[in-house]
């Protein structure tokens, strides 16, 4: 299999994946997030790839046979959106996991066009050079934020990036703030994410350096190294300072011994240097953000730029005299069998060194920032992320053993992760890439992603062996991305990135494409046999286009139901572009109900409308009702875990006033949602409703069977608290988990019915406010006075508050004290 870098093809190949390398990573990097906010940039890259993959298959019907194992290979990769088509059959959330098969359309796309764009050196070099001069700008991009040039950066980039922050011409979130303080994210919007792709760049850009034989190559290399590096830190990613000497120790396994000691020597003087000026460089960011100023900015710059400087001259001199120096005294050990072993180890033993040095308290870790060497004091097991981290993995496992085989679909973390929590944490992804694809995709689609990669390691790793060091060289570059991406995807959400997922397979057809693989056993001589695949993927490419295509302009007509509510409230203008929306992008959760606007949402309004304007003609509100829940009802099959949609499932029953049917839902989905409190409520309130309607009728044993169930729940609260206590002490639990003051009401009424005024009193007056505007508040304050009365204890200043709000209010605590209740 060839490509012939003079074809027309394998320029527009080219120019594609240079503008997905400069255009993805600012429309934040692809985020897959699952709503709509999140999924124009992912369609609109679909629709890229499926011409990519057009034009591939168009290319592959000229020079692919099926001759050599990469080539099965090269068909394989498309076993991986296909397990993700089977597990739609399981699917916990259908929009989120046919985005899923989407997606890993996308990828099996990428990785074809690595393996045919990087048949020959030309190919090689392009991507490499688009990949870090596209790297470099998004570092650059980082550090104008951080330097008080924010505006020039939004005009730089303003009129391809997603700019979806308040201010049009500003990046949001380029630099995000929490309780460590001000965090570099750069395009990510996540930090944790953007010193992942900065340990990618960072051993990328090291590599150029010691492989490189000229020396303006090694400057420019050098030069920018500092600016990644200083990034790296600013990132105050505790995870990726554990997993970049993991990543380059790999790396070291793979270099001949003179090779080893200048990567050691190169990344050690650019760490040095860039720790030499990370405190002023902190300190003047974060007075920036604060305090604009032209000159602090210029003095950033500076610093950071004669340090680049400095280490770009050194970098050049020590490759320049020292790398030739270096291969003649270690050519003697190249043969011997163990040498690229000895180095590796000393680096593991000096690590451990430098890790006792910066870890205890000898003072060394002195030298670091005040944010940074925070930071670094914090790496432990007994961290809060460390320890909830932990829990999403525990969760995820018994997530995954509901749905061993086939998984539950694409976003299945976050369809199911509330149902299986250990604790109310907010966490949309798993934090763990390996554990998360197994919860969507199964044992199946795993051992398929697994199996896959290995045996592109298999094969990359056996040529490696095999080539000459220019080979070897040639595409190194895409074994260090893969490497760095799938490491530290393992302890965060990285490939939750689209972009990266993307460079990810990129990356992989890199590695096999010019691999040495062995001719298959069943090759054929048969040109139709050599002609199926290329055909099969023109035909798939042609038919993921048109669905792109469709969603893509689906999201178009539901933003433009977005603008016509900004400026009009006729109905008929706002549902027009949303039901061509819905025709286009059937089951869409945001378009049916959870959006800014939605089809069941408006449907309701005008059902509420009708019902007010025509109180005693059910006729022309009931049809507006009937449709929202046949809505309702389509939506229910495809997201059956979807908390927004559940509850306005029970919210339409209520509106209905069909208690007994909201009561079954809210019990139904307790289980689904154990550490949200509105299904509690509801279930207690109802049970107490229909109570008091059961004691209206005189029904002693369903009024007291009503009161038992509500109690019972009202346990089930209570020993979920109770377990929180047993979390480590180090480990937030996460959202408020508590007896609401509704639910103390609830439960104090019960008290009350049943003669118990002391436990009444004990459950409702915690909860009391001095709001008397408050709804539930004021039902607080009347069901206390009615019990204190009961007692013969009267607050007549309390009274006297509540009066005054409202006079009829004497009526209603009479009422509650004259009731009768039968006994238990």
């Amino acid at each position: 299999m060839t490509t012939d870098k003079s074809s027309v093809i394998f320029w527009v190949l080219a120019v594609f994946t240079g503008l997905f390398m400069f255009w993805a990573p600012f429309q934040r990097a692809l985020f897959n997030g699952g709503t709509y906010e999140f999924e124009r940039s992912i369609y609109s890259a679909s629709v890229w790839s499926s011409i990519i993959l057009l034009l591939v298959a168009i290319l592959a019907l000229f020079v692919f046979k099926l001759q050599e194992k990469k080539d099965l290979l090269t068909i394989l990769v498309f076993i991986m959106p296909l397990t993700y088509v089977i597990s739609l059959s399981n699917s916990s959330s259908h929009y989120l996991a046919t985005n899923m098969v989407y997606i890993q359309m996308l990828y099996a796309t990428f990785f074809i066009l690595g393996v045919f764009l990087t048949k020959n050196k030309l190919g090689v070099s392009i991507v490499s050079q688009l990949f870090m001069i596209s790297g470099y700008f998004i570092v650059l991009f980082g550090l104008l934020y951080w330097l008080g040039n924010k505006t020039f950066a939004g005009h730089l980039v303003g009129w391809f990036a997603l700019m979806d922050g308040a201010d049009p011409n500003l990046y949001r979130d380029a630099i995000m703030t929490d309780s460590n303080g001000l965090r570099l994210t750069s395009v990510f919007q996540y930090a944790n994410t953007y010193a992942a792709f900065l340990i990618t760049i960072t051993l990328s850009s090291l590599f150029f350096i010691i492989k490189s034989r000229k020396w303006y190559v090694v400057l420019i290399h050098a030069f920018l190294l500092i600016p990644t590096i200083v990034s790296f830190w600013l990132t105050l990613s505790r995870g990726a300072i554990v997993v970049i000497p993991v990543v380059f120790l790999i790396m070291m396994f793979f270099f001949r011994m003179s090779r080893q000691i200048l990567a050691l020597v190169q990344l050690g003087l650019a760490f040095g240097t860039s720790l030499i000026i990370l405190e002023k460089v902190t300190d003047i960011g974060i007075g920036l953000q604060k305090q604009p100023s032209a000159s602090e900015s210029w003095h950033g710059w500076w610093i950071l730029l004669l340090a680049s400087l400095v280490f770009a001259g050194l970098s050049v001199a020590i490759q320049r005299f020292g790398e030739p120096w270096l291969e003649r005294v270690t050519t003697r050990f190249d043969s011997k069998k163990y040498a690229t072993f000895v180095l590796p180890i000393a680096a593991v033993l000096i690590g451990v060194v430098g890790a006792i040095l910066i870890l205890s308290d000898t003072g060394f870790k002195n030298i670091l920032p005040e944010n940074v060497k925070t930071r670094v004091e914090n790496i432990n097991f007994q961290q809060h992320s460390v320890l909830e981290r932990g829990t999403f993995y525990k969760d995820a496992v018994k997530l995954w053993s509901d749905y061993p085989i086939i998984g539950a679909g694409g976003g299945a973390w976050a369809s199911l992760y509330e149902k299986y929590q250990n604790n109310p944490y907010t966490s949309r992804q798993a934090h763990n890439f390996a554990l998360q694809y197994l919860v969507e995709a199964g044992a199946l689609g795993f051992l398929a992603f697994i199996g896959f990669v290995i045996a592109v390691c298999w094969f990359y790793i056996r040529s490696y062996i095999r080539s000459t060091q220019e080979k070897r060289d040639g595409h190194f570059l895409f074994f260090i991305i893969m490497i760095s991406l799938l490491v530290h995807s393992m302890i965060d959400f990285d490939l939750s990135y689209v972009y990266l997922g993307a460079i990810l397979f990129l990356a992989l057809g890199g590695m096999l494409s010019n691999s040495t693989t062995g001719e298959l056993r069943f090759k054929s001589k048969s040109a139709l046999m050599h002609k199926i695949f290329p055909a099969s993927i023109a035909v798939l490419s042609l038919v993921m286009f048109f669905i792109s295509a469709q969603i893509l302009s689906a999201n178009g007509s539901y933003k433009d139901s977005l603008e016509v509510i900004k400026t009009s409230k006729d109905y008929n203008q706002i549902v027009k572009p949303l039901d061509k929306a819905i025709s286009m992008h059937p089951g869409h959760p945001d378009y049916l109900l959870t959006g800014q606007v939605s089809r069941i949402g408006l449907l309701l309004q005008v059902y509420s409308q009708m019902q007010k304007e025509n109180p005693n003609d059910p006729t022309k509100s009931d049809p507006f009702f009937t449709q929202a829940q046949d809505l309702m009802s389509q939506l229910l099959k495809k997201e059956p875990h979807n908390r927004v949609v559940a509850m306005q499932q029970l919210n339409m029953l209520l509106i209905k006033g069909n208690k007994q049917g909201a009561l079954e839902w809210s019990n139904a989905q307790i289980p689904n949602y154990p550490w949200y409190m509105d299904m509690y409520e509801k279930s207690i309130s109802l049970n107490i409703e229909l109570a008091g309607e059961a004691n209206s009728k005189g029904n002693a044993q369903e009024f007291n069977s009503r009161l038992e169930n509500a109690l019972a729940t009202y346990k089930d609260v209570l020993a979920r608290i109770d377990s929180l206590k047993n979390l480590p002490k180090e480990q937030m639990q996460g959202r408020e988990f508590a007896v609401t003051p509704s639910m103390a009401l609830n439960i104090g009424q019960i008290s009350y019915m049943r003669g118990d005024y002391k436990g009444a009193v004990a459950l409702i007056q915690p909860h009391i406010t001095e709001n008397m505007d408050d709804q539930v508040n004021r039902l607080l304050v009347r069901w206390y006075l009615a019990i204190l009365q009961k007692q013969g204890t009267p607050d007549q200043a309390l009274m006297n508050k509540l009066i005054a709000k409202d006079p009829a209010e004497k009526q209603n605590i009479d009422a509650i004290v004259a009731a009768v209740f039968p006994a238990k």
